[in-house]
């Protein structure tokens, strides 16, 4: 009906034809005969006639009941002229209240001077679903009628083009309503068509069609604006999270723009299409979308603070979300009314608008305990939050009597759409902030990571010096960018004695680095005075004591030409010989306490020994299972004279947790004497 008026006063002004409907309206309760005009003249001109009636109308559904020669004169009447300043009342305000399911209009309209096709315009609003049947020819639906059941819509401007063979003369239009159980419990006037049709020529109709989609347009147009920004931030949190996949602040946000948009989309989708039925709108908008946005909204401020319970806070949330869903669900169709008692409501919604107030101070705490421990943002966030909580509490604060619609040039703006731009905005503004800053701190740190591995390249040996009778094979295996785990190889004053250290510091990166650049220039520093391992580990203990969070597990073991080894051990693993353990006892690790015991061992290293020394990396490498590569599957390893590449290949496959580091250390065999020399000696021994 809207701007009916308008397009009437002007066609009337500039057009010779009018229109003219004639008919006696009369209201009559169910079971009341009284005389009606069986027949409605309608003269059209370049105008359209809205049929007020008296229609015959009738609860219950026969097939019969849409043909013109079907006799509905004991069937009650009712008139669809609006009453004044509504635009329209349903059947439930016309003497059916409480009634749902089929019912059915039927109106014969008398048509003089039609001279070209017509078409038949719905009223707006219509409860639920209906089909159009004109001489018992079904003309179109609105929702979808099957054997099975029906599907309603929410509704929208709707018009059906008449058959040719309908022109001047006579016709009979009937009108199969279905109103779902559920319906009459949303509205008191719930219930079949909410005004008159309108009958006219389809050019006309078409307009009329344009006209209401206009309005609909002037009403919506803001959320049509607010869905292509919330695109572009959904598009701009899932380009920040590629780029950033560490920051989960841009997941959440990315989350929280996806379901804004789909919850606008559902507004929009309810108001211009027929794609979701009532039961899917009203589940997928106010009892889903709706709730679990501000939910999402919570868990992204509290990742943006960087809130230390992040955990608790989704317990809390999800909880609260949980309640709302459940609840609202509670007090929609399909459940209200029907397995929800009414009665219930006045439970209901006071305890809903607890529960949300609650998310609301939650959100307030969680952005308050930001600004405390967080200033960078300052007043732009605490903006940003004020409109988020505007946005996601539009029926709050009509409630309390805040205005949420203005009107601009025609156009409806909502309050909550102002508000969900403007947040977006302002977060998008400190998401670039955040995301330059942290790109500069990446940048930062791959730059120490790679002074890191330059330092550790540099203490690192490559090549080893040649030690007389001994064979030395390594492998460096380091589980990050830089590894905690180091060796050196120095030789000693002696030909053919050697010091040979391996450790594992704790922390991994520029730090660890540093570390073991201080450590190992310690332990040349010792070895200059004195090539007694104990004593060398002694002094570096003393070194790395006086610093705090400074200590690593250490091994140093000295070789002398003629076999013999001492070992001092600071809770590293013990070596093998061959594929047996040394025996050593456990001790402290380098740099907790002054003045420390460490175990000591001392053994010979026969020709043709092996002394193998390892990093815990490779025992505790784990497969997916969570099993182990264990000692066991080493000293079979080193049974079989598996070389250091080998054994750290495998580790490696069988699942690298750790810093793999292995050394091996063969004493060569005693070559023989050349035979000359033999035959000389047995000759002066005759």
């Amino acid at each position: 009906m809207r701007r009916f008026g308008l397009v009437l006063l002007l066609s009337l002004c500039s057009l010779p034809c009018c229109i003219r409907a004639e008919s006696h309206v009369v209201r009559a309760a169910p079971g009341v005969d009284v005389p009606v005009v069986d027949t409605v003249p309608a003269k059209l001109g370049e105008s359209s006639v809205e049929l007020v009636g008296p229609w015959k109308f009738r609860t219950g559904d026969n097939p019969a009941w849409s043909e013109s020669d079907f006799d509905d004169s004991n069937w009650s009447t009712m008139d669809l002229t609006p009453p004044r300043g509504s635009a329209g009342v349903g059947w439930s305000k016309l003497g059916y209240a409480g009634y749902s399911g089929f019912a059915w209009y039927r109106l014969r309209v008398n048509v003089e001077g039609a001279t070209h096709r017509l078409a038949l315009k719905m009223p707006d609003q219509a409860d639920d679903a209906y089909q159009v049947f004109v001489n018992g020819q079904l003309v179109g639906e609105f929702g979808k009628f099957t054997p099975s059941g029906v599907r309603a819509y929410p509704a929208i401007p709707e018009a059906f083009t008449l058959p040719k063979t309908v022109g001047n003369g006579t016709m009979t239009i009937a009108v199969r309503m279905w109103m779902d159980s559920a319906t009459r419990f949303i509205s008191p006037d719930a219930g079949g068509l909410h005004g008159p049709p309108a009958l006219g020529y389809a050019s006309l109709i078409r307009n009329l069609i344009r006209l209401d989609y206009d309005d609909i347009a002037h009403f919506f147009g803001s959320a049509l604006v607010e869905e292509l920004i919330l695109f572009m931030a959904l598009l701009m949190a899932g380009a920040l999270l590629w780029l950033d996949p560490a920051e989960k602040s841009y997941f959440w946000l990315a989350l929280v723009s996806l379901a804004t948009f789909l919850g606008v989309g559902v507004v929009l989708s309810v108001n211009y299409t027929a794609w979701l039925s009532q039961t899917q709108a009203v589940i997928l908008g106010e009892v889903l979308l709706t709730n679990l946005r501000i939910g999402l909204w919570v868990i992204f401020w509290g990742y943006w603070f960087r809130v230390s319970q992040i955990r608790q806070l989704h317990w809390v949330v999800w909880l609260l979300v949980s309640l709302l869903v459940v609840g609202t669900a509670m007090i929609r169709p399909p459940f209200y009314g029907q397995e929800i008692p009414l009665a219930f409501s006045t439970f209901i919604y006071p305890a809903l608008m607890v529960v949300k107030l609650a998310l609301g101070i939650l959100l307030f705490l969680v952005a308050y305990w930001g600004f405390r421990t967080q200033k960078t943002e300052g007043w732009m966030a605490a903006a940003a939050v004020l409109l988020v909580i505007v946005a996601n509490y539009q029926r709050e604060l009509r409630i309390i009597h805040v205005p949420t619609t203005f009107f601009l040039l025609g156009f409806a703006i909502q309050l909550g759409t102002i508000a969900a731009v403007a947040s977006l905005l302002i977060i998008t503004v400190m998401l670039l902030r955040r995301f330059v800053y942290s790109q500069r701190l990446k940048e930062q740190w791959k730059l120490e990571i790679q002074q890191a591995q330059h330092v550790q390249q540099v203490l690192i040996p490559r090549e080893f010096p040649a030690i007389k009778g001994l064979t030395i094979d390594s492998e460096y295996r380091p589980a990050r960018e830089v590894g905690g785990d180091f060796f050196q190889i120095i030789p000693g004053e002696v030909p053919g004695s050697v010091l040979i250290v391996v450790g594992d510091v704790t922390g991994k990166g520029m730090q660890a680095g540093m570390l073991v650049a201080l450590i190992l220039g310690a332990i040349r520093a010792a070895a200059q005075h004195s090539p007694d391992p104990v004593r060398i580990l002694s002094e570096v203990n003393e070194q790395l004591c006086e610093r705090e969070s400074a200590n690593a597990t250490c091994l140093i073991l000295r070789i002398d030409p003629d076999g013999s080894v001492i070992i001092a051990n600071a809770g590293h693993l013990p070596p093998y010989i061959n594929e047996t353990e040394v025996e050593m006892d456990g001790a402290l690790p380098i740099g907790i306490v002054p003045e420390a015991e460490f175990a000591t061992t001392t053994f010979a290293l026969a020709p043709g020994d092996s002394l193998i020394l390892m990093s815990d990396g490779i025992v505790e490498a784990q497969d997916v299972e969570g099993n182990l590569f264990g000692f066991e599957r080493i000293a079979d390893l080193l049974h079989s004279g598996t070389s250091a590449e080998k054994i750290a290949d495998l580790a490696q496959k069988f699942g690298q947790e750790d810093d793999i580091l292995i050394l091996k250390i063969c004493r060569n065999p005693e070559q023989p004497a050349p035979l000359l020399a033999n035959a000389r000696n047995a000759a002066v021994h005759v």
